[in-house]
Formats: C-alpha cells, sequence, structure tokens
C-alpha cells in the first residue's frame, strides 16, 4: 500500500481509552508512515491499566505516560477514518459522524479486562488482543507480516 492510499488521520475508540484503542495506536503508530496523524479516544474516561505496559514492551515498546480521553475532548474530530473496537464506540462514532464525510469500520475487539484467572490468563488475554490489533492493522493497510518494535 501507497502512502498516497492511506488515511492521513485515524482515529482508534473503544470503551473507556484505557485498553484496546491506546494498544491500537501505539500499533498503528509504528506501522504506519509518520505522515499519518493518529490518535485515540474513548466514550467514557478510563484509568490507565498496567498490563497495557506489558503487553507493549513485550514488543518492543517503552511505557508511555498516558492520560485517557474522550470524544468529547478531540481537539479536531474530523477523521479520514474512525476505527471502532466496542458496540458503544461504534453507536458513539456514527452518531458524531453523522454530518462528517469520515469513514468509520468496526473492528469488533474482546475487552481483555473481563478475563478471570491467574495472572499470567490475564496477560494471555491482553496479549491475544494485542496480536489480533496487530494483525488488523497489518490486514486493512496492506503492510507486510512479521514481528514489529524491535525488528
Amino acid at each position: 500500500m501507497t502512502d498516497s492510499s492511506l488515511p492521513r488521520s485515524l482515529l482508534f475508540v473503544c470503551g473507556r481509552n484505557a485498553v484496546r484503542s491506546p494498544v491500537a495506536e501505539r500499533l498503528a503508530r509504528h506501522l504506519l508512515p509518520p505522515s499519518t496523524f493518529i490518535a485515540s479516544a474513548g466514550v467514557q474516561l478510563g484509568e490507565a491499566d498496567p498490563f497495557v505496559d506489558v503487553v507493549l514492551a513485550e514488543e518492543g515498546f517503552e511505557p508511555q505516560e498516558r492520560r485517557s480521553r474522550t470524544l468529547d475532548e478531540l481537539e479536531d474530530d474530523y477523521f479520514d477514518l474512525i476505527v471502532t473496537l466496542s458496540p458503544e464506540a461504534h453507536h458513539a462514532a456514527l452518531d458524531m459522524t453523522r454530518t462528517l464525510a469520515s469513514e468509520v469500520e468496526y473492528w469488533p475487539t474482546v475487552d481483555p479486562t473481563a478475563t478471570q484467572g491467574s495472572r499470567e490468563q490475564v496477560l494471555d488475554a491482553y496479549r491475544d488482543m494485542r496480536d489480533r490489533l496487530k494483525a488488523r492493522i497489518r490486514e486493512r493497510f496492506g503492510l507486510e507480516t512479521g514481528k514489529i518494535g524491535n525488528e
């Protein structure tokens, strides 16, 4: 895929901007060219989740200080492509874009915070979410497969 066929601006949205959308944002920032503006937001505010840093560190990403933000807090509400990762995010994005020419895509993504069990079982759920998002980003934008991070 050429740079000209990629969206110029891309927004990932989930319920609380704490797990799924921040992971998708970090992965996309690494995989897509710097000319693509990439952001994430939630329908509601969430709290930072330490498991996010763990599974991103496994891919070579440094931990980042970040604050959850809502769709209402975005400085600009126009994006070429809005990717929603939860049903509530999808409904909010469709409502937000009724008068905009933004494309909205729904990528159903399981929320790993609902996983019960040992720390390793919970981390496995986060890893699965991360790996599925990585594969979906690569597939959607026609990128080569392979490990990201410290390639």
